[in-house]
C-alpha cells in the first residue's frame, strides 16, 4: 500500500521540524501542498515586456522584481481577474497570462515556494482571495522554455481585466 504524496510531504515536514502529523504546521513553513488543487500557475504580463523575452531568449523579470524579491504568480485561475484588477487596472496596454507548472519552472532550473499574499511594488494586497488562498511566488525570473501556454488577456475599453481566453470563466 502506497501513502498518498501529500501524506509523505506532510510527514517528512513534520519529522523536519520534531513534531508530529497531528500537530499543526509552523507559519513559518512555505511550501505546503495546497498548489496540488491546481495543476498550473499563472503569470500576468505585459505583452511588450514578454515579447522583449522571448527575442533575447533570456529570462522575464517583472518590473517589481528587485522591490519584491520574487515573481508573482497565482495557482487558482478564479482569481486571476481580481489581481489583475486589483494590481494593474492602471497599467495601460496589451496583456498576456503565460501558463506554467511548478515542473515546467524546475526543468528551467526556477524554484517556486507557496505563500501568503504579498504586495506587487507598493501596492498592499487587500482583495478578495487574500485571506485564504496561498500564491506561487517565482524565485527568479521566467524562462520562455519554462511557458507551456500564452493566452490572450482581454480587457474592456476602460481598461478593465475581463478574461483569460481558455482560462477564466467568460472568455
Amino acid at each position: 500500500m502506497h501513502a498518498p504524496k501529500q501524506l509523505l510531504i506532510l510527514i517528512l515536514f513534520s519529522m523536519l521540524l520534531g513534531c508530529t502529523p497531528g500537530d499543526s504546521v509552523p507559519s513559518n513553513i512555505k511550501n505546503t501542498d495546497t498548489h496540488l488543487q491546481h495543476p498550473y500557475l499563472f503569470h500576468l504580463v505585459q505583452a511588450d515586456l514578454w515579447q522583449t523575452a522571448v527575442d533575447s531568449g533570456a529570462a522575464y523579470f517583472p518590473p517589481t522584481y528587485q522591490q519584491d524579491g520574487f515573481t508573482h504568480a497565482t495557482a487558482n485561475p478564479e482569481l486571476l481577474m481580481n489581481v489583475a484588477n486589483h494590481f494593474y487596472l492602471d497599467v495601460p496596454g496589451k496583456w498576456l497570462c503565460l501558463q506554467m507548472t511548478t515542473d515546467s519552472l524546475a526543468a528551467a532550473g526556477t524554484e517556486v515556494v507557496f505563500e501568503g499574499t504579498a504586495p506587487v511594488g507598493d501596492k498592499q494586497p487587500n482583495f478578495e482571495g487574500t485571506d485564504n488562498e496561498l500564491f506561487p511566488h517565482i524565485l527568479g525570473g521566467i524562462h520562455p522554455n519554462a511557458v507551456l501556454e500564452v493566452h490572450e488577456v482581454i480587457r474592456s475599453s476602460n481598461g478593465a481585466f475581463l478574461s483569460v481566453n481558455n482560462v477564466t470563466q467568460g472568455d
